[in-house]
């Protein structure tokens, strides 16, 4: 069985093609589990069924959940998209909007005590300051108002990048009432800079802060540190973690406390 029982489950996991999904998938068939994996890139990589998804197009997250027809014990919304310039639009939509429509679209395929991890960031950790913001996200129902929104709010692509991970945090909590109705959970997790091929992204995106708090925790996280705690998450030994950020930050979050607050006071 191993550390966790994951044995003959099946879970889709989106971006499935590299980084930290690829790496999942691997631990997940690891497990014995039946793997569904989604991606705009075809893998056979650790994938039992490979089923393509672009999370910025409607059409296709109509399509790729339709094309499940196996009951889910699990999905991992793990495809996203770094802070790119230009692609304020894409962000939104890949990161939650599209995540939003895909998992809504799949609640029909889901057992009773299935498990629901969403991709955060600690990027999104400051969602308290946000919710006005976030509330007018979450209101978006197509193309033109989302383009509209983010002229309204002068949003550019770090900004797009911070709100996606913030809002994903906050349907992580808004959703996880009504899901207990079907015995469904939901979490999600909050790494910090991870050594992916996106990794320069984010140093672009975010300078010098972040250069500071690699060195201070001493590297960055690897892919696979942050799958085992969304393994631990999809597995029935988490079954009372319900509407939780889990944040694997590498301590991250400590120094942002101790800078901001404790050594202010």
């Amino acid at each position: 069985m191993g550390l966790y029982d994951l044995s003959k489950k099946t879970i889709a996991i989106t971006g499935v093609a590299s980084g930290i999904g690829r790496e999942i998938a691997a631990q997940l068939k690891g497990y014995g589990c039946h793997t569904i994996g989604l991606d705009i890139k075809k893998t056979d990589e650790y994938v039992d069924t490979f089923i393509p998804l672009d999370l910025s197009k409607p059409q296709s997250i109509i399509d790729a959940a339709a094309a499940i027809t196996a009951p889910l014990d699990g999905l991992c919304n793990n495809a996203g998209l770094p802070p790119r310039p230009g692609l304020e639009t894409t962000i939104l939509q890949v990161n939650y909007l599209g995540a939003k429509q895909f998992t809504t679209a799949l609640l029909p395929q889901m057992h009773e005590g299935a498990s629901i991890v969403n991709m955060a960031s600690r990027a999104g950790q400051g969602w308290r300051n946000a919710i006005a913001q976030i509330k007018a996200l979450s209101l978006v129902d197509h193309h033109n108002a989302l383009k509209t929104l983010i002229d309204q709010e002068k949003i550019d692509a770090t900004r797009a990048y911070n709100l996606s991970k913030e809002a994903i945090i906050v349907w992580t909590m808004v959703e996880t009432e009504a899901l207990l109705k079907s015995n469904i959970r939901i979490n999600s997790v909050s790494p910090s800079a991870v050594a992916t091929g996106i990794l320069d992204d984010f140093a672009q995106a975010f300078g010098d802060k972040m250069a500071s708090n690699v060195k201070r925790s001493g590297r960055p996280a690897q892919p696979q540190e942050i799958a085992r705690v969304v393994c631990f998450l999809l597995s029935n030994q988490s079954a009372w973690i319900k509407g939780t950020d889990i944040q694997v930050d590498g301590g991250m979050g400590a120094f942002a406390f101790v800078d901001q607050v404790w050594m202010a006071s």
